[in-house]
């Protein structure tokens, strides 16, 4: 056997079963009968079926589909080798088929996908491996580029071994930072150069690894929350929350106070879960606001911080609060309309509504509330007052808030009023009266009078004074006084009922405001009568000489009056209620005293044996306790005719005493008359060596005197022969007893009478000579002095008179 040929043929890999692979009949220059009769036939070494041949038709072909690179792998080229045997003559012809590669694998990485861990603190540079991906085809189909997306961080390097093999690594260009992105999704995609192109891919996951590099970090920089102030302990108002980027233990954060935290004392927060929780007591009035300084750690030792805005919210817990800030007490009841009392702050610590106050007091009250700033009142007088009426108040200031529910305080100043000087002090009555009997001891107290001042103080205290007024002509001190501080009016004397009767006083009270108020009291003081004063006869009169006062007939009857005792006493009352009785009688049957009257009468008929001398002795007596007497002596001649009585009654040792009287008064009467014709003898020489000297003046000046106009005399002559004026008049009244008698002179009606002749024609000469001057002066002069004795004598010459008819009168009575 030999070979004869080789043929070689290049087929496509993946040809269908039948595709011709080559004409062999033709290669090889054989024909079909060869074919048949050589019974031509392939021969492969290692058995494989891939080509067939047609012998009818001369042609290789392909029996069995052909996988380049399940035959040949990577080997290149790629060929089956098989041989062509015929018989007859024995041929062997060698075909080499060749396969080559069509590009219908893409690449492929023996993994789906690749997972690198990459620490976040690798440095730029870093290097990683990979696996090549891998491509059955061959040649240009084979794996020709890769590429790696994305290529934020890493890149590709495509590096050839010492073999020619190619390896990929991926480098670090871009630091990684796992809090950005914890893991980075890439996809390395192989290329071949196959047409068209086919591609491999495989994911590559790299998951950054944590470094602690991040610090906690607060969800917010402060947090903000309302907390009521009745919060209870244990509530929980927040929760904060600090993320780490950072991943485990790097992550986890821990929450507390800052040091510098003030009000950790009443918050206290989980250090886990941050849970911010009430521990203490809140109250909005002492602090409406707290910030608590939190931080977050994380276990390397990274920290952050925050604040913590707790807001407490205002409830109604508050009562308003009543200060006096200013308070004037008392006041002056004369304070004016909005006078000013007190200054009043009121304050609510609570906020909003809840600390809007209303203020006010009662309104029966004079007062009134007034709001000047916010918070702030002003109490003031809001109508008249009277200390009199009501001398203090009792304000209740009431303080209300507007919450709900709300709240009150109350507030309670006792205002004093003060005392002005309006009221006078008033006495009970306007007139008093006292009674005070006579005799009374001097200092005496009478009467205690009393006014009421309804002011206070020194405007209340009251002092008394009598009113100077005139009593009988002397001033009322000199009767009374009044103790200025007491109101006692005492007697400054004695007082005699029988001279005044009564008194009637005024005193002042005055108190000591300024000006001073006063009022007035008619003070009536009533004197009353004492038994001072026995009874007085008035008549019969009673005088040492007297034996003979009444006559009584013989044939007087039964009741005659014989006379009638007269009495007086100047009391009053019952003590001037007098009695009569007979105390001693001659005959006691013969005569009786009325016991009211007084009247002496005949009680029998009087006979011829009674006695003609009868001597009777009255008692008067008053009714006063003890009472009070006095007697009188009547004597009563029972007689017929008088020179019966004077022949029983004459007694010389009467008749001497009577004239040794007469002859008293007549001398005493003579002596008078003396003394004043002397006096008047003495005044006429006086006045006329008066007259003597101005004459002798008025010659040493040489008449140079002025002329002085002569008027007539207008005085004309009573009554021609007199020379009193007709004008004067003289009354004499005599009585029994000359020390009661009296002179009245009456004044003339009109002591200027002139008389002028207003129908004379004749004119008088304006000028006289000096001798007919002084001699018209001298004829007055001693014209004026005679009269003037006439009138002195004359008067002399009355009262002789009377003097000579009082006694010629006692004489008779005698």
């Amino acid at each position: 056997t030999s070979l004869f040929s080789v043929i070689r043929y290049s087929i496509p890999e993946e040809m269908a079963s039948g595709s011709v692979v080559g004409n062999i009949m033709q290669d090889l220059g054989l024909d079909v009968k060869r074919l048949k009769s050589g019974r031509a036939r392939i021969f492969t070494e290692d058995g494989s079926e891939y080509i067939g041949l047609n012998a009818d038709k001369g042609t290789v072909v392909v029996s069995k589909m052909m996988d380049r690179e399940e035959l040949c792998k990577q080997m290149s080229p790629c060929s089956l080798h098989f041989q062509i045997i015929l018989e007859n003559p024995m041929e062997l012809h060698r075909v080499d088929v060749e396969i080559t590669d069509i590009n219908d694998n893409s690449p492929f990485f023996s993994k789906k996908e690749y997972n690198f861990q990459v620490s976040e603190s690798a440095s730029q540079g870093s290097r990683y491996s990979l696996e090549s991906a891998r491509d059955p085809d061959v040649a240009q189909n084979t794996i020709q580029s890769y590429k790696l997306n994305p290529t934020d961080h890493f890149k590709l390097n495509i590096l050839s071994r010492p073999d020619g093999t190619k390896y990929i690594e991926m480098v670090l260009h871009t630091q990684l930072d796992r809090e950005t992105q914890e893991e980075h999704k890439l996809t390395l995609t192989a290329f071949d150069g196959g047409s068209p192109q086919k591609s491999g891919s495989v994911k590559i996951n790299v998951v950054v690894l944590d470094a602690n590099d991040n610090a906690p970090v607060f969800s917010q920089s402060v947090y903000g929350v309302t907390v009521p102030e009745n919060a209870s302990q244990g509530t929980v108002i927040l929760r904060v929350s600090a993320t780490d980027d950072d991943k485990g233990a790097n992550a986890e954060v821990t929450y507390s106070f800052s040091q510098h935290s003030r009000a950790s004392s009443l918050f206290k927060i989980d250090p886990h879960s941050g849970e911010i929780t009430v521990t203490g007591v809140l109250d909005y009035e002492k602090n409406k606001m707290y910030e608590l300084d939190i931080e977050a750690t994380d276990k390397g030792g990274l920290s952050d911080a925050s604040k913590v805005q707790i807001d407490v919210t205002d409830l109604n817990d508050n009562h308003p609060m009543i200060s006096i800030i200013s308070f004037s007490n008392p006041i002056p009841e004369d304070s004016a309309l909005n006078t000013v009392i007190a200054m009043i702050n009121i304050k609510d610590l609570d906020s909003g509504k809840n600390g809007h106050v209303r203020c006010f007091i009662n309104s029966d009250l004079p007062f009134k509330i007034q709001s000047s700033t916010t918070n702030f009142y002003s109490l003031v007088s809001d109508d008249v007052l009277d200390r009199e009426t009501v001398p203090d108040y009792n304000i209740t200031i009431t303080a209300v808030d507007e919450g709900s529910p709300p709240f009150s305080a109350n507030k309670t100043i006792h205002l004093k009023i003060s005392d002005v000087n309006d009221n006078a002090p008033e006495f009970p009555k306007n007139h008093l009266t006292a009674f005070v009997a006579e005799n009374n001891s001097p200092g005496l107290s009478l009467l205690t009078v009393k006014a009421r001042d309804q002011d206070y103080g020194n405007n209340a205290r009251v002092s008394y004074f009598l009113e100077d007024s005139q009593l009988n002509g002397m001033s009322a001190s000199a009767y009374f006084s009044v103790n200025a501080e007491s109101g006692e009016i005492l007697a400054v004397r004695s007082f005699d009922y029988e001279q005044i009767k009564e008194f009637q006083i005024r005193v002042k009270a005055q108190d000591g405001g300024s000006p001073p108020l006063s009022s007035n009291v008619t003070v009536k003081i009533l004197i009353q009568d004492q038994n001072d004063n026995p009874p007085q006869v008035l008549y019969p009169v009673q005088t040492g000489g007297s034996v003979v006062a009444e006559m009584v007939p013989r044939s007087a009857e039964v009741g005659y009056l014989v006379t009638k005792v007269v009495a007086v006493d100047v009391d009053s009352g019952q003590n001037a209620w007098l009695s009569y009785k007979l105390q001693k009688a001659t005959d006691r049957a013969l005569f009786e005293v009325g016991l009211q009257n007084g009247e002496i009468r005949t009680i029998r008929q009087v006979t011829d044996k009674d006695a003609v001398k009868q001597r009777l002795t009255v008692i008067v007596e008053d009714n006063g306790q003890p009472s009070r007497s006095a007697t009188v002596i009547v004597n009563v001649a029972v007689a017929d005719s008088f020179p019966e009585v004077l022949s029983e009654f004459t007694d010389s040792t009467h008749d001497k005493e009577y004239n040794d009287n007469l002859t008293f008064y007549l001398v005493l009467a003579l002596a008078v008359v003396s003394f004043l014709f002397i006096t008047c003898l003495v005044v006429i020489i006086s006045v006329k060596i008066y007259r003597w000297r101005q004459e002798r003046m008025f010659y040493k000046s040489n008449g140079n005197l002025p002329v002085i106009p002569y008027y007539p005399p207008l005085y004309a002559d009573a009554g021609g022969t007199g020379t009193l004026k007709q004008g004067f008049n003289y009354e004499v009244y005599g009585t029994t007893d000359s020390r009661m008698s009296d002179v009245k002179c009456s004044r003339p009606f009109s002591q200027n009478t002139l008389i002028v002749d207003h129908n004379a024609t004749r004119t008088v000469p304006r000028f006289k000579t000096e001798s007919e001057n002084s001699t018209l002066t001298e004829v007055r002069s001693e014209a004026l002095l005679v009269t003037v004795s006439v009138f002195v004598i004359y008067f002399s010459l009355i009262s002789l008179k009377s003097h000579v008819q009082v006694l010629v009168f006692g004489f008779v009575l005698k």
